[in-house]
């Protein structure tokens, strides 16, 4: 016979962030908390489904259920000679919120350890470039995560978009696609979700060839 609390318990500790113990306290928590607050709790996760998309380009989740791409990817005004890929949802959220970047974006949704473990959206990532390219791409910022992690994923990233990098001796330095980093500002393992506007703005304008 399953164990309800146990359980649930379980369910939590999937959640980034979460242990064992945290995870067992959430669900005392909801054992307190009137039914009816657990039932509209349950109700906002069931609508999650219905009411949130995946953009078809830049891969983030947006409110919405019609429309294809995100008000960001939708939006005429910006820059479309940058794409600025980050690890996940709540590191765009946060270059937007330090207000300097008006170009386009691209969630990797992960980053690889040095173990070898986890996965970034390569193929996704390829076929954006190729589209971008075509409307005057000339710019991506790796804006990634100043953890060994991060480091090793933008290594990975840099393999990839090779291709679009010809040497300059090969005389198609002018097709070159320059690829750059966030520069000082942001502080060695810290994580880009974290980092204040100011952090992010200062980052952002002294960022560096990669």
């Amino acid at each position: 016979m399953s164990n309800s609390i146990d359980d649930l318990s379980t369910a939590f500790a999937r959640l980034p962030g979460i242990g064992p113990r945290q995870a067992k306290r959430f669900v005392y928590y909801l054992l307190a908390t009137p039914a009816a607050e657990r039932a509209k709790l349950a109700e906002l996760i069931k609508e999650l489904g219905n009411n949130v998309r995946q953009c078809s380009e830049c891969l983030r989740y947006f409110n919405g259920t019609r429309a294809e791409i995100c008000n960001y990817c939708s939006d005429v005004s910006r820059e479309s000679a940058q794409l600025m890929i980050v690890e996940k949802d709540q590191d765009l959220a946060a270059v937007e919120r330090a207000g300097s970047y008006r170009g386009r974006y691209f969630v990797l949704g992960g980053v690889l350890t040095l173990t070898g473990k986890g996965a970034i959206r390569e193929k996704e990532l390829l076929k954006i470039v190729e589209k971008r390219l075509k409307n005057g791409l000339k710019e991506i910022v790796l804006a990634l995560s100043a953890t060994s992690e991060g480091e090793h994923t933008a290594d990975r990233v840099r393999e990839l978009l090779a291709p679009y990098r010809p040497p300059e001796r090969s005389g198609r330095a002018g097709d070159r696609l320059k690829l750059s980093t966030l520069g000082r500002g942001l502080a060695t393992g810290s994580e880009l979700e974290y980092s204040d506007a100011e952090t992010l703005r200062e980052a952002l304008a002294n960022r560096k060839d990669a």
